[in-house]
C-alpha cells in the first residue's frame, strides 16, 4: 500500500461498499416498516387508538390510494408506478457520488418497497392492497414508518444534489 491518493481499485470497491449501504438502508426500513405495521394491525384492530403525547396517536387505517389518500381506486397504477421509481433510483446509485444522496436513495427504496409489499400482500389482487397506516397526529393524514422515510429521504436527497452542484461549480471556479 501507497500513502497516496486512492488507487481507481480502492475507488471502485468504496463505491460499491456505499452502494451496499444504500441497499442495507432500505432492507432495514422494510424490515421495521413491515414489522411495525404488523404490530399496528395486531394492536389496533380492535378500533381503538392509542394516545402518546399532544395530538400524536396510534391509530389504524387502510390507504388504497396514495399521499393523502387521493387517488382512491389506483392501487395498481400507483404500485406499478412505484416500481418504476424503484427501479429508477436503483439504476441511479451508480451515478451518485455522494454518501448523503445515497443514505436518502436507501431511505426512499426501503419506504417505496415497504409500501409496495403492502399493495402486494394485503389484497385481494396484482397490487390491489392498502398500505397500512397508523401514525395519526390527529391535524396531519395518517402515515407510517416507510411513508417518514421517504420524505426524509426526499429533503436528504434535495440538500445532498443541492451540495453536490455547489462542490462541482466550486471545483470548476479558477
Amino acid at each position: 500500500m501507497t500513502d497516496g491518493p486512492p488507487t481507481d481499485q480502492f475507488r471502485s470497491v468504496s463505491r460499491r461498499i456505499s452502494i451496499g449501504a444504500s441497499f442495507v438502508v432500505a432492507a432495514l426500513v422494510v424490515i421495521i416498516d413491515q414489522l411495525s405495521k404488523t404490530w399496528a394491525v395486531n394492536a389496533l384492530s380492535d378500533g381503538h387508538a392509542i394516545h402518546l403525547v399532544w395530538t400524536l396517536q396510534f391509530n389504524l387505517t387502510y390507504n388504497s390510494g396514495m399521499a393523502f389518500s387521493q387517488g382512491t381506486g389506483f392501487g395498481p397504477v400507483i404500485g406499478a408506478l412505484a416500481v418504476v421509481v424503484v427501479v429508477g433510483l436503483v439504476v441511479s446509485l451508480r451515478r451518485v457520488s455522494d454518501n448523503l444522496t445515497r443514505l436518502a436513495t436507501g431511505l426512499i427504496i426501503g419506504g417505496a418497497l415497504g409500501n409496495i409489499l403492502d399493495r402486494l400482500l394485503r389484497g385481494d389482487g396484482w397490487l390491489h392492497g392498502s398500505v397500512i397506516d397508523f401514525i395519526d397526529l390527529q391535524w396531519w393524514p395518517v402515515f407510517n414508518v416507510a411513508d417518514m422515510c421517504v420524505i426524509v429521504g426526499a429533503i436528504m436527497m434535495v440538500f445532498g444534489v443541492s451540495r453536490s452542484q455547489r462542490k462541482n461549480q466550486a471545483d470548476l471556479l479558477p
